[in-house]
């Protein structure tokens, strides 16, 4: 475990009158880059990071020779220092420089040297190196790496007749010869990098394999499909925790399509009745291919969604198979009343809200109210506008379409984002967002995301000089609502056009229908 050494840290502090020398200026730079060396080995600790430039990546040249290509990359040592590799190198090794057979290490160090040396002519005695270079060496040692001062890259075990380094052919059991990479550390990273679409797919594909291989186990008793059912679980839960990305997912995937063809092999052994049919051979292919994928090593966003591919076309053939006897998966039901004609409603109504109401047949609730005039309100739903053009608050004394006078305050912006929360949301129920406006400025649209996950564009049609007021209304859909809260984000894309907002009201049916 990473250890704090420094018994104190010491910044500097100016006032009037200080006079500064070398050494002050010195200690200033030595603190900051010791409170960054004690943050990566407190909160990351040592190894290198997976997709940062090049990854590090090492392999074989392919031309039958003693050298390794080395990627540009990045890593963390156990001291805390920044290990940056710019541009790839070509490592050449010499067998003379080892007692062979032996196993040979790969390692990249940190190194720091003084650069851009100047002397005065006025005072020789004024000279000095402007700069400290910090870079990286990445060289062959025998020495077993020590995670404090370096970072393994690779390994290699050289035998006596060593006459070139190639890929492994079997990453997870190298021959002699061959690159070795199982012993790499990997720094720690917190959050998924993962697009929002990639990942929805992905969970996606989960939730239908979910139930192909609950029916395999608990119906079909098919014992092997229990460890390829919970290991989708487990992949699903690290997801929700924000774990999962494109530097862990191949390793993680590759532990279900293993489980995957642990089944297979029970399934041609044991279960006749499913291992004869057609769609049963090409599940067990699609299998085989993404296994065979993975000695190619060519781990990115295009390889992960061809694993996908291959997982969903995997989910086609047993839904074939099964799909009389599949249960599906609970579907959220949409309401039989005609959204439309609520929503018209909502927009010309001018008698205050209620918490509960029925609206064109379909029974409301109130589940939060946002005041952009009011800082409570705005800090307690994060409410902020950012990147306008012009943002201003207005208050404004209109009318309804059916004559009633409201008065009211609210936020009008130009450009930019509109962000903020709605709180004490279900789950798997539309949610109405209304927010009063001067429907004076009308003829806009505007992007929307909730939690991350593009919708479809808000658009507000037309606009009305006489009967100013108007409740708009945005649907986000019930599949989108996962969370009990909603982060919703409003971006213009209509040029010129001022956005205002008043009072905000977001409402749920009651019931299913």
């Amino acid at each position: 475990m990473a250890e704090i050494t420094q018994r104190n840290y010491k910044r500097l502090n100016f006032f009037r009158g200080f006079r500064t020398t070398e050494g002050d200026w010195n200690d200033g730079e030595r603190y900051h880059t010791e409170k960054h060396k004690l943050h990566n080995r407190m909160m990351h600790g040592p190894g290198l990071v997976p997709h940062a430039l090049g990854g590090f990546r090492v392999t074989g040249r392919g031309r039958g020779e003693l050298a390794v290509e080395v990627q540009s990359g990045y890593a963390v040592d156990g001291q805390g220092n920044d290990i940056f590799l710019w541009e790839p190198e070509i490592k050449q090794l010499n067998p003379n420089d080892f007692k062979l057979p032996a196993t040979v290490y790969l390692v990249g160090r940190y190194i720091e040297e003084f650069s851009d040396f100047i002397s005065y002519k006025e005072n020789l005695d004024f000279k000095g190196h402007r700069r400290v270079t910090e870079s990286a060496k990445v060289e062959w040692t025998v020495t077993e790496p020590d995670v404090h001062a370096e970072i393994e890259l690779a390994r290699v075990a050289l035998t006596k007749d060593v006459k070139r380094i190639i890929d492994a052919k079997d990453a997870f059991n190298p021959a002699a010869n061959e690159i070795d990479l199982r012993f790499v550390p990997v720094a720690g990273i917190v959050g998924s990098f993962m697009n929002p679409q990639t990942m929805w797919e992905l969970m996606e594909m989960i939730r239908r394999s979910k139930a192909i291989y609950t029916y395999l186990y608990h119906t079909l008793r098919i014992l092997p499909a229990a460890d390829v059912l919970h290991a989708f679980i487990t992949l699903e839960m690290l997801i929700h925790a924000q774990l999962v990305d494109l530097r862990n997912v191949f390793s993680l995937y590759l532990i279900i399509l293993q489980l995957q063809w642990a089944l297979v092999i029970e399934i041609e052994a044991n279960v006749p009745a499913v291992s004869s049919q057609r769609d049963f051979s090409n599940y067990k292919k699609h299998i085989e291919i993404a296994l065979q994928k993975y000695e190619e090593r060519q781990f990115g966003l295009d390889f992960f969604k061809s694993l996908l591919g291959y997982q969903n076309e995997c989910q086609k053939f047993m839904d074939t198979m099964f799909q009389k006897n599949i249960k599906p998966a609970k579907k959220i039901e949409a309401s039989s009343t005609d959204t439309n004609a609520v929503i018209e409603n909502i927009k010309v109504r001018s008698a205050p809200f209620q918490d509960h109401m029925n609206i064109e047949g379909q029974d409301m609730t109130i589940i939060d109210m946002i005041d952009p005039c009011e800082p409570d309100s705005e800090k307690s739903h994060n409410w902020k506008v950012t990147g306008e053009r012009d943002k201003y608050r207005t208050r404004q004394k209109l009318k309804y379409p059916d004559g009633v006078i409201v008065e009211d305050a609210g936020m009008a912006f130009e450009g930019g984002q509109l962000e903020y929360e709605i709180k004490n949301v279900e789950p798997g129920k539309d949610v109405y967002v209304v927010w009063r406006m001067d429907y004076v400025y009308g003829d806009w649209e505007s992007e929307v995301e909730a939690n991350d996950r593009r919708l479809a564009n808000c658009v507000c049609a037309g606009s009305d000089r006489k009967f100013r007021w108007r409740n708009w209304v945005y649907v986000v859909p019930a599949e989108h609502v996962r969370e009990v809260t909603l982060r919703l984000k409003m971006k213009p894309v209509t040029a010129g056009r001022d956005i205002n907002v008043f009072k905000m009201w977001a409402f749920q049916p009651t019931k299913r229908s």
